[in-house]
């Protein structure tokens, strides 16, 4: 009997305090968050783009009447661009103009004389028995005058230093080539 008298108090202990406390359905927590975020940012771009292009300048050279034509040319590495044009007279296409010129004026013998400057015309002369004009002489008396006079003959042109137009051109193209090279590594 005491035993259950122990129950019965235990029991109503409890009821009471159940009885006290509220019931609510909202949960209810304290806390407290610090936090620090600290970010360090090291930024470096790096823009690779080409150099600007050499363009070769137009050169003009339109008039039929000239006796001159163009030659430009341009060369452009990651570096370095470079351009550059001028003008070329053909005195081979005066040469030509002027002798027509003169023979359209009644002038043949000054046409042949001018075409005559050229040695290829010249020995074509000589190889065809009509020798070039040689101070107004024509035919056999100028013949014998060429042949009297042969330092005065026409030579294959060359120039002051000696270099003849075909060497000066081979020269001109290896030395465009070795800058070529040169530029590329």
């Amino acid at each position: 009997m005491v035993r259950l008298v122990l129950i019965l108090a235990t029991f109503v202990a409890f009821s009471a305090t159940a009885e006290e406390a509220p019931l609510d359905d909202a949960i209810r927590t304290d806390s407290t968050t610090t936090s620090t975020v600290t970010t360090q940012s090291d930024t470096t771009t790096t823009l690779k783009s080409p150099p600007a292009s050499a363009i070769t300048p137009t050169i003009n050279t339109s008039n039929s009447d000239l006796c001159t034509f163009g030659v430009a040319g341009a060369i452009q590495t990651q570096i370095l661009g470079i351009s550059t044009g001028t003008q070329v007279t053909d005195l081979n296409c005066e040469r030509l103009k002027n002798a027509k010129l003169l023979y359209d004026m009644g002038m043949k013998v000054a046409a042949v004389s001018t075409m005559c400057q050229d040695k290829r015309v010249f020995d074509a002369m000589m190889m065809a028995g009509t020798p070039c004009p040689y101070d107004g002489l024509i035919g056999q008396d100028a013949k014998a005058a060429w042949e009297a006079n042969q330092d005065e003959m026409p030579l294959a042109k060359k120039d002051k230093e000696g270099l003849s137009d075909g060497t000066k051109t081979l020269m001109g193209a290896g030395a465009v080539s070795g800058l070529l090279i040169l530029l590329l590594l």
